[in-house]
């Protein structure tokens, strides 16, 4: 790397940032493929198919010449940010349904690059040895669950399709449904897992988490949440004039689930610190470098 990556976890949990590059003092310096070279990703804050692919693709810019900040925010923050400036890209836009809310106040002033996966589902997962396995079965077994689905953040476009579609069209009304955070519904998860529990959270694929407890995901026969959406990357109005070749390689990004989770689990399935995330990615690229060098290719 032509740049040591430098991540600071206690600045995650104070202010949300993560520095992978000093910045230039000169924003506007460019490199030799016309490209400015400080480039600033805005990071949804507990999505961790968001985050994997950020520090992918942080490796491969400072690979190549880059200063890169990847600044971790609240969804609606990051939409906010992108639509002033303040944040050049995001990789971590689903659509047409999760954050379609956002695209309605913010589309006008940001940019889609591309998707780079079709394969994202919202789900209701429950432990794998549950009695049910349908969400029309949840209301009558509401005393196995003691009528609670722990969920993440309250912003998340999950979130509301959990309370907008799932409780009501499941009779699920006097249910209490839980919102804090994702590492949080981690958190209650893993516990009741390894107490052998009942319990339900919302979770998507693609999740590290589905490798790392024994889960099942509960069929949708109503359509509560959605057919499979894509995940995009989207940029501020100016991305693609300030990085004319990041955006030609983003619009070119593809990640396969099965691809994807292979780093997840790598930088998430384990006991591994953020500070530790550099050097895991870079072993992943290692690993699979030739399918990493057709990413700029």
């Amino acid at each position: 790397m032509n740049t040591p990556i430098r991540t600071m976890l206690a600045a995650v949990a104070a202010t949300g940032l993560v520095a992978l590059a000093g910045c230039s003092s000169s924003p506007a310096e460019t490199l030799d493929n016309g490209d400015e070279k400080d480039v600033t990703v805005a990071v949804f804050n507990g999505w961790p198919e968001g985050e994997a692919v950020s520090y992918l693709w942080a490796s491969i810019l400072e690979d190549k010449g880059y200063n890169v900040e990847l600044e971790y925010a609240d969804v609606a923050a990051g939409f906010s940010g992108l639509s002033t400036g303040d944040y050049d890209v995001n990789m971590d836009v689903w659509l047409p349904v999760t954050h379609e809310s956002y695209l309605e106040s913010f589309g006008d002033d940001i940019v889609d690059i591309g998707t780079w996966n079709n394969e994202a589902t919202n789900n209701i997962a429950v432990n794998a040895d549950a009695p049910v396995d349908s969400l029309d079965e949840l209301a009558d077994n509401a005393d196995l669950f003691n009528s609670t689905i722990i969920g993440i953040e309250p912003g998340a476009g999950l979130t509301g399709l959990t309370e907008d579609a799932v409780i009501p069209d499941y009779g699920l009304e006097d249910w209490d449904f839980k919102t804090s955070s994702t590492a949080t519904m981690l958190t209650e998860l893993k516990a009741a897992t390894d107490a052998g529990e009942n319990i339900a959270v919302t979770l998507w694929h693609p999740h590290w988490a589905y490798d790392a407890f024994d889960i099942k995901d509960l069929e949708d026969p109503q359509g509560a949440l959605g057919d499979p959406e894509g995940i995009h990357s989207y940029g501020s109005a100016d991305f693609e004039e300030k990085f004319p070749q990041f955006a030609e390689w983003l619009a070119a990004f593809e990640m396969d689930t099965e691809t994807l989770g292979t780093l997840q689990n790598a930088m998430f399935n384990s006991d591994a610190e953020s500070s530790e995330y550099q050097e895991i990615v870079n072993t992943w690229i290692t690993e699979n470098q030739d399918w990493v060098d057709t990413l700029t290719d």
